[in-house]
């Protein structure tokens, strides 16, 4: 890891211990999850909101303004509107990202909860997903929330990532393997 990710990273991870020690100690867990679900979509669909927390041309009062005015309008809950702020204040927006991601780690640990990153080479229906999600929590013993990503170049197939374990059942996968296959042959 690279010693700026490493730097955000770890700011993110002590913000994220504060707010979840805060929303565990006031049963708002659903609130919290219902927050990170709000700032995913802003962050995934606002160049605005990304710039908002990115630049350095902001001054830390608009950046506290801003917040403020968003977190009312995003209906955020007290303890993220107070923690957004801060992080304001501090200068700190940029790790906004990793502190969700920090966030929904310690929520699926405290639910007892992993999550599988899985890359398909299309849209999975409903109906598989539940099926991928029960056969890896037979598979690794506790309840699986499936995050879904489309890669067309797979060609078919699907790579599951959960924790260390990787699986990859890709088409494209087994092509490179058979082409390596076949340089060691010819």
């Amino acid at each position: 890891m690279s010693e700026p990710a490493s730097i955000s990273t770890g700011i993110a991870q002590r913000y994220a211990l504060a707010i979840f020690g805060l929303v565990v100690e006031g049963k708002k867990l659903k609130s919290l999850e219902s927050d990170l679900d709000v700032l995913e979509a802003a962050l995934a669909d606002s160049e605005d909101f990304r710039a908002l927390i990115t630049s350095p041309l902001i001054t830390r009062e608009d950046q506290d303004a801003a917040v403020a005015a968003l977190a009312k309008a995003m209906k955020l809950s007290p303890t993220m509107t107070n923690s957004l702020r801060l992080m304001a204040s501090k200068r700190r927006l940029f790790v906004l990202p990793q502190l969700i991601e920090s966030l929904r780690a310690l929520i699926a640990r405290e639910k007892g909860e992993v999550t599988a990153e899985v890359t398909a080479a299309k849209a999975l229906t409903k109906t598989q997903q539940e099926k991928l999600a029960k056969a890896l929590k037979d598979s690794v013993g506790k309840d699986v929330k499936l995050r879904v990503d489309v890669d067309e170049d797979l060609i078919g197939g699907l790579v599951v990532k959960v924790g260390s374990k990787m699986i990859d059942t890709s088409i494209a996968a087994k092509l490179a393997n058979l082409q390596n296959a076949m340089k060691e042959v010819g």
